[in-house]
């Protein structure tokens, strides 16, 4: 992926990862398009940090994400790399008489369901643009779960298995497909204490690790993954998987 040079849409750009990964391409010479539920929020992040735009959207609403199209196509017809980063996260006990599926299908509408919207809505307007790309944020969970966020691990899963066949699929035309699988990492994807927990990555290490596995191009099967979950990422492959799952998944 060409790191300079872009008109980039990043949804879910107002907090955490996409909001670092916004700002850090809009350092790079991109012209950079975040999105978020929240107005207020996204005219205080743009006001902070002239020249980034951000434009209202919810990835669970098919109207919103036609009128976002709409107004891209109009605005920024240069469009040419997407970011589909929005997605939550929350734990769910299942050996509760009180535990119900709401929260698995939240998840499941923004984690899956809001990625697979966010292409059908966007991929028309990048498709026939230079050094196209879309990039979609999945996690290293996607390949050991955690068990005690069993919706949100599997939400990754099926992004992972999913991305892989967009990535064929997109192959003659070409639009570059990349999944960026992050450790834990200082957001506030599961709340304000993981922002602080040290045992997570720094969110500019993070984002500074990612640019540095883009800017060199090596990126096989597309996985922008970091070194230190290589081991998950093999664990079925290599024998260890029921050991890997019992270390991160203690009884």
């Amino acid at each position: 992926m060409k790191l300079t040079g872009n008109t980039i849409l990043v949804t879910g750009g107002t907090s955490g990862i996409g909001r670092a990964l916004a700002e850090a391409l809009h350092d790079r010479g991109n012209r950079v398009v975040i999105t978020g539920r929240r107005q207020a929020l996204l005219d205080d992040i743009t006001g902070a940090r002239p020249g980034l735009v951000g434009l209202q959207l919810d990835v669970d609403d098919a109207a919103s994400l036609s009128r976002l199209s709409i107004e891209l196509r109009e605005r920024f017809p240069e469009l040419n790399v997407l970011l589909a980063n929005a997605g939550i996260s929350r734990t769910e006990d299942m050996a509760s008489d009180a535990w119900r599926a709401d929260d698995a299908e939240a998840i499941v509408r923004t984690n899956i369901l809001g990625v697979m919207r966010t292409a059908a809505a966007f991929l028309p307007l990048i498709k026939d643009k230079p050094h196209a790309a879309f990039l979609a944020t999945s996690s290293a969970l996607a390949f050991v779960p955690r068990a005690d966020f069993p919706t949100y691990c599997a939400s990754k899963a099926f992004l992972h298995s999913w991305l892989q066949s967009m990535r064929h699929q997109l192959r003659p035309i070409p639009v570059e497909v990349l999944e960026l699988s992050p450790p834990y990492v200082q957001t506030e994807l599961t709340g304000a204490q993981q922002a602080r927990d040290p045992r997570a990555m720094p969110l500019d290490d993070y984002v500074a690790e990612v640019l540095r596995i883009l800017d060199a191009g090596d990126i096989p099967r597309g996985e922008v993954l970091l070194e230190r979950d290589f081991a998950r990422r093999w664990a079925e492959r290599d024998g260890r998987y029921e050991a890997t799952f019992a270390a991160m998944n203690p009884a």
